[in-house]
């Protein structure tokens, strides 16, 4: 059978910790979407590592890890971080597994990705200029290559093809001779190729007879999603979403497994709520409250090193993505970092335009927002971060997980209380 592990949120929720955590569990760990833009943070032995493309449970030795189709690859991204990991003592040619539909980025997709965002001046949508909505934007107009065409004898000759197609958009943009986009162009063609052929050594496999074999096999897989729910390119805050199916529904497509192999679906949350980049966060703070979590959390992205913009947990968002993906059962990370409140908040309703509602609004962009409040006890005379089980946890604490059940209808099954591998707590 297959769990599936993903974001509830914009992102950032401390999800590779979590599939780190539970990797010992099963078989097989399945990145379903999304692309070098992921940034799931582990500390295996203290030392912190950052995994952009590889699943999470790549440190477990008896785990198998697969890049499933619906990811798109960037060869250069995917081989440093091959090395840093490597330089761990991990033997990724015995455990780690790449779909040959998956889709690859190519040195002309970050260009248009960085010549798009430009364009649009203040109205950015804050992407991470690494090519992945270009890589997509292939992907459906079915231009695209995959890591399979890269074992053609003819490699090259649709790289070009594809190339050209790139050059002539490039064009259209006035700013492109001053910009300095095409030389970067040139500059990263040298690293792409030496990329591909180190990625033609690795196993490339056909991903979903693969998957599906192991699951008639009896094996437990668990598919690890990218980003955060509120940035699926459907149900998100369109038109700041990313390029992919960040809910449930985006397991089947991007591992190539029907619905009936699903069975449980483990949503992350944080205690409080982030976003990174532009777009809709009507819990953001700003103000000195917003600072804080911002210093404690440590809330600068993993990926990018941007600060991130930091607000109280939005319970009304949390029920919208619970809702879509049918999650069965929740895990709330960095609760250890409302430690230093003496209150806190959650945001259970909207008022929009005068109207209070508990549904996510069609467009929250250009919409006036007023989140509604539900102030909570602070537990700041006892830190959660010292505490070993559950059980343990400041009362007002546990006031307030059982606040946001009662809320959702969803379990909390587990509380994370710090960056530590064995700082999980399970209720």
């Amino acid at each position: 059978m297959i769990d599936v592990l993903l974001g509830l949120q914009w992102g950032d929720e401390g999800k590779g910790k979590i599939v780190d955590y539970f990797a010992g569990k099963y078989d097989v760990i399945a990145r379903f979407q999304g692309g070098p833009n992921a940034g799931h943070t582990l500390y295996i032995n203290d030392k912190k590592v950052v995994l952009h493309t590889i699943p999470s449970g790549v440190f477990h030795k008896n785990t198998v890890n697969l890049i499933g189709n619906g990811v798109v690859l960037d060869p250069v991204t995917f081989r440093k971080e091959c090395d840093e990991v490597t330089a761990l003592g991990v033997n990724l040619k015995a455990n780690l597994f790449i779909a040959e539909r998956t889709h690859v980025i190519v040195p002309t997709h970050r260009a248009l990705d960085k010549a798009s965002e430009t364009a649009k001046g203040h109205e950015k949508i804050g992407s991470t200029l690494k090519g992945i909505g270009p890589a997509y934007m292939d992907k459906t107009g079915r231009n695209g290559l995959r890591v399979g065409d890269i074992l053609s004898p003819d490699f090259k000759d649709k790289y070009e093809k594809l190339k050209a197609k790139h050059m002539h958009l490039l064009q259209g943009y006035d700013f492109l001779a001053e910009s300095g986009i095409l030389e970067d162009v040139a500059a990263w063609e040298k690293d792409f190729f030496t990329a591909v052929d180190f990625l033609k050594e690795m196993n490339i496999v056909n991903g979903e007879y693969f998957l599906n074999e192991k699951l008639k096999a009896g094996q437990q897989v668990l598919a690890e999603g990218a980003q955060g729910s509120m940035l699926d390119v459907d149900f998100g805050t369109y038109p700041f979403v990313t390029s992919s199916s960040t809910i449930s529904a985006g397991v089947c497509t991007g591992l190539g497994i029907a619905p009936k192999w699903i069975r449980e679906v483990i949503g992350v949350t944080k205690a409080y709520c982030t976003r990174v980049g532009g777009g809709p966060f009507p819990t953001e703070l700003h103000d000195a409250t917003g600072e804080k979590l911002r210093e404690i959390g440590r809330e600068f992205g993993a990926t990018t090193g941007r600060p991130r913009r930091c607000g109280w947990i939005d319970l009304v968002a949390l029920d919208y993505t619970c809702m879509l993906s049918g999650v069965t059962q929740l895990v709330m990370t960095k609760s250890d970092v409302l430690d230093a409140f003496d209150e806190v908040y959650a945001c259970t309703a909207y008022e929009v335009d005068g109207t209070t509602t508990r549904q996510m609004p069609f467009q929250l962009t250009n919409t006036n927002v007023k989140p509604v409040w539900e102030k909570h006890n602070g537990w700041s005379n006892e830190a959660a971060a010292n505490s070993k089980h559950y059980n343990e946890l400041p009362g007002e604490m546990k006031a307030f997980v059982k606040a946001v059940e009662d809320y959702l209808h969803v379990p909390v099954k587990f509380v994370s209380n710090g960056p530590g591998r064995d700082q999980i707590l399970e209720q």
